[in-house]
């Protein structure tokens, strides 16, 4: 469960022993990576005032390159300036995602003996 209570439901492809029902775990890396970076774009583009609609953001994950890569593209609109795009752009660089993935993790994993919980079936 995620903050604010929301639950995601993650699946695998049928190809490889999943129902292919939800997203693949590797989907949303580069998912999280792309709203994260949209929202921080878009963020400051309103405190600014300025406007640019939505904004769109595409990233190919090239998990079995060594090391792995992240394609990102940003579409922004063709009419603001050339400072504007340049600075929206540094901006993206920014997102509090794209600077975690940068700066790199360690892990902990731990063992939480939980009640079994029924596997619900896709219909």
């Amino acid at each position: 469960m995620l903050g604010g209570g929301h639950v995601v439901y993650t699946d695998e492809p049928r190809d490889i022993g999943g129902g292919d029902t939800a997203p693949s775990p590797h989907e949303l890396l580069p998912a999280s990576l792309a709203s994260c970076v949209a929202t921080t774009i878009e963020m400051y583009a309103a405190r600014k005032g300025w406007d640019i609609g939505a904004v769109t953001v595409e990233v190919d994950y090239r998990h079995k390159d060594s090391p792995r890569r992240f394609e990102v593209a940003v579409h922004l609109p063709d009419d603001l300036t050339p400072e504007q795009h340049e600075r929206l752009m540094v901006i993206a660089g920014k997102c509090p995602v794209h600077r975690a993935l940068e700066s790199g993790f360690e892990f902990a994993h731990r063992l939480v003996p939980a009640p079994r919980t029924p596997i619900r079936a896709a219909v």
